[in-house]
């Protein structure tokens, strides 16, 4: 088959440095996906904005042909040496992108229904009445639990996970010949993540779509892909089929990338109890409602239940995972756990700083107290681009917590930063450089060290680990876990990736639509899972294995309404069965 796309000895550098991507080959045929796989910084992303011309301005295409053969004509064309609009046309209507940071590629001021329906104005010509009809079935596809609602609303009123469904929305509903999807799953949960998987591949069938994805899953890969092409420091480290190299791979790289991906284990492993009487941080009947802006001034405003009815205990040196899909209320429990949003009447969230310290009340703490409360508890952030300011250079943003508290002299603060950046794999020539100057992974190791600069006792960590390829994974998930054994740190760990939370928690609360369905330590939830939504999860955790693809049929049948699960689990609206425990230490909501 002649085809779609051939990338040929692809060479790209930055100013008089050296080539950052180097002679790599590879092409994608006409229903065909081709998986860049590598860690971060290994030039994926670059040679893929080549490919639409998009990249900076400081970068120079030094070498090779990117031949474009469109499936409804043009003949062969170099989309190297392509006139800009020519490039237009081809931008978004034959060629469409999905970028990895939703936040930047997402307009603050429209709308993302406008902005999704752009799309169809700009290359299809659509009315729009029309476009808007094509975009809500889309939203539908891509798994919004109400569409119109989300056509309404601006990027900033949505979770990062539901951001990135809108990019994939944006990328999809064109239906271009060619998709390159730039770590398009990495925002979301598992169940959305196999939902989407799902829909890709459906579309690739209806429509002879060709796909170059790009990511560090190599769960993903084994479920996505045809051809894997694999790349270290810009070159192609193995490339052949998907058979081929995850059945068999050759490279050592290829085989570290295996041994360091995170897979549930298939028995359990014996773990100590968990001691209760040291409790550093407790959710004591929290709950979190939020009035949503009617569209019209006479229409009472929507009550949108983040979370309801939250009762959790974090043991002092232990972590308390939290899972579930984007929008369940993890990331607003976080901030209602670290004092940035109050929680409704009858919440209360008490915080003990040492064994010996009396609890503190969080949403009562006076502006000094709760100072002192912001050094003890830290946060790092799901989104590694936009929690670093593009202005300040890394020296300055993680000394800055040691300034605001009037920590050390500025030559100590500049030696622990470089201490720091040390502990999460980075060099401290790093330090003055600034944000755009280093890829998503090392910004969230960034993102880390400087939650570290204080020596907190509690650390809040949203999805840490989400932008990370597997081996920077490996490294960071080891790091947290000696910090937390020397230090007796504690962590509140969000995260949409099981295999990570089975390594890493002592207790895990499973969280769907603002409420806890099931909790019990990793032992107990990932081998005898008794909720249909918590057996969605772990039937959607892509494993590296073409043999053992996502059961999508069992993760519909879960992550679906509440009203079509047994009628053990079943209710309507917001009227659900308690939290009761079926067994010591396991707890499930359902009915007696």
């Amino acid at each position: 088959m002649t085809p779609l796309l051939s990338v040929e000895n692809l060479s790209i550098g930055f100013g008089r440095d050296e080539s950052v991507v180097r002679d790599v080959n590879f092409s994608v045929s006409p229903g065909e996906t081709v998986a860049l796989v590598g860690e971060s910084g290994s030039g994926k992303t670059v040679t893929c904005r080549a490919v639409l011309r998009i990249l900076p301005k400081a970068a120079q295409i030094r070498s090779g042909q990117m031949i474009w053969r469109g499936v409804n004509g043009g003949g062969e064309r170099d989309l190297r040496t392509l006139g800009e609009r020519q490039m237009r046309d081809i931008r978004g209507n034959e060629i469409a992108m999905i970028f990895q940071e939703p936040m930047r590629s997402l307009s603050p001021l429209h709308r993302i229904g406008n902005q999704v329906a752009e799309v169809l104005w700009l290359h299809g010509g659509k009315s729009e009445r029309a476009a808007k009809r094509e975009v809500l079935t889309c939203f539908e596809r891509v798994g919004f639990p109400d569409p119109e609602r989300t056509y309404k609303s601006y990027p900033f009123e949505l979770s990062g996970g539901m951001r990135q469904r809108a990019m994939i929305a944006m990328a999809m509903v064109a239906k271009p010949d060619l998709l390159i999807a730039d770590e398009p799953t990495t925002a979301l949960d598992v169940t959305t993540q196999a939902q989407v998987l799902g829909l890709m591949k459906d579309l690739q069938r209806d429509t002879g779509m060709a796909m170059i994805l790009v990511t560090h899953d190599l769960g993903v890969v084994a479920n996505m892909a045809e051809q894997v092409v694999v790349m270290h420091k810009g070159r192609v480290m193995e490339a052949g089929s998907a058979n081929a190299v995850l059945g068999a791979p050759a490279h050592p790289y290829t085989q570290a990338l295996f041994k360091a991906a995170p897979e549930i284990p298939e028995t359990p492993e014996p773990v100590s109890p968990v001691p209760q009487a040291d409790i550093i941080l407790e959710m004591r009947n929290v709950s979190k409602t939020y009035a949503l802006r009617a569209g019209k001034g006479w229409s009472a405003p929507t009550l949108i239940h983040a979370c309801k009815e939250l009762n959790l205990s974090l043991p002092r040196g232990k972590t308390l995972a939290i899972v579930g899909e984007s929008g369940s209320g993890k990331t607003t429990a976080a901030r209602i756990a670290l004092g940035a949003e109050p929680p409704d009447l009858g919440g209360e969230v008490l915080f003990r700083a040492t064994s010996e310290a009396a609890p503190i009340a969080v949403h009562d703490l006076d502006r000094s107290a709760r100072k002192k409360f912001q050094r003890a508890a830290q946060m790092v952030f799901q989104d590694p681009y936009s929690s670093l300011s593009p202005r300040m250079r890394i020296q300055d943003a993680i000394v800055e917590p040691l300034e605001i508290h009037g920590l050390g002299t500025r030559s100590s603060r500049r030696d622990r930063a470089a201490e720091m950046l040390r502990l999460v794999g980075l060099q401290p020539d790093m330090l003055l450089r600034y944000p755009h100057a280093f890829s998503g992974g090392q910004r969230q190791r960034l993102s880390i060290a400087r939650a570290l600069m204080l020596d907190p006792a509690l650390i809040v960590c949203d999805e840490p680990t989400s932008a990370l390829d597997v081996s920077v994974q490996e490294q960071i998930l080891r790091l947290l876990e000696d910090i937390r054994d020397q230090q007796q740190l504690s962590y509140l760990f969000i995260s949409h990736d099981l295999a990570v939370v089975a390594r890493i928690a002592d207790e895990v609360a499973v969280m769907r639509r603002g409420m806890v369905v099931e909790q019990a330590p990793p032992e107990t939830l990932f081998y005898n899972p008794q909720h249909p939504y918590t057996k969605a999860l772990i039937a959607a955790q892509p494993e590296p294995s073409i043999a053992r693809p996502i059961d999508l049929k069992l993760v519909a049948q879960g992550a679906g309404s509440p009203d079509s699960w047994p009628d053990r689990f079943k209710f309507s609206g917001i009227s659900a069965p308690p939290l009761v425990q079926v067994e010591p230490g396991h707890k499930v909501r359902c009915h007696v």
